[in-house]
């Protein structure tokens, strides 16, 4: 089946409900901690166009990921990917990362583009497009970021390790180090 990659804009709207609904399982489904966000967050990112939407030739909802920045533009963390289970294991978050990478660069030339995850796959992804293991302490120091973290299971470690270690892992994308690419 055909899926189309898009900036999201208001015209996206209407599948906000299933955005924070496909979050929310994602989540308790893979025993991981995705930051779950309110309709009024992804409706931001949309009119802001700081998101990427997968809509199938059908108009079914079928992934999505949203840009932030942190620490006065910075640092972009690339976030809440998700894909829906008919269209697992097919490629598609492997696009929609590339794509969100690819408007974090746009939208931001000069930030550090991060991640942190648990899962295996999007960290292969990232190494794909170029993003390299770092430590916490090379991320944002802003604390409203480390708060995102809260409703994780591993919070604890987190916070015991003032924001410094924890379970997932850093991954940071410096574009200065890149700059060969850009010729």
């Amino acid at each position: 089946m055909k899926v189309n990659i898009t900036v999201a804009d208001e015209s996206h709207f209407k599948y906000i409900g299933k955005i924070v609904e496909m979050m929310e399982g994602s989540s308790k489904e893979r025993g991981t901690v995705l930051a779950i966000r309110t309709p009024e967050y992804i409706q931001d990112k949309m009119e802001n166009h700081k998101a990427i939407i997968a809509i199938d030739e059908s108009g079914e909802l079928a992934g999505f990921s949203y840009i932030e920045t942190w620490s006065h533009t910075k640092f972009v963390a690339n976030s809440g990917l998700i894909v829906a289970e008919p269209y697992r294991r097919k490629g598609l978050a492997r696009q929609i990362k590339k794509r969100i990478f690819e408007l974090s660069k746009e939208m931001y030339p000069y930030a550090k583009i991060f991640s942190i995850t648990t899962q295996l796959s999007v960290m292969k992804i990232n190494t794909e497009l170029g993003f390299k293991p770092v430590s916490f302490a090379l991320l944002t120091d802003d604390k409203e970021f480390w708060e995102g973290c809260y409703g994780c299971p591993n919070y604890d470690i987190l916070q015991r390790n003032d924001c410094k270690i924890c379970l997932c892992t850093a991954l940071l994308y410096d574009p200065k180090d890149h700059k060969e690419e850009k010729k």
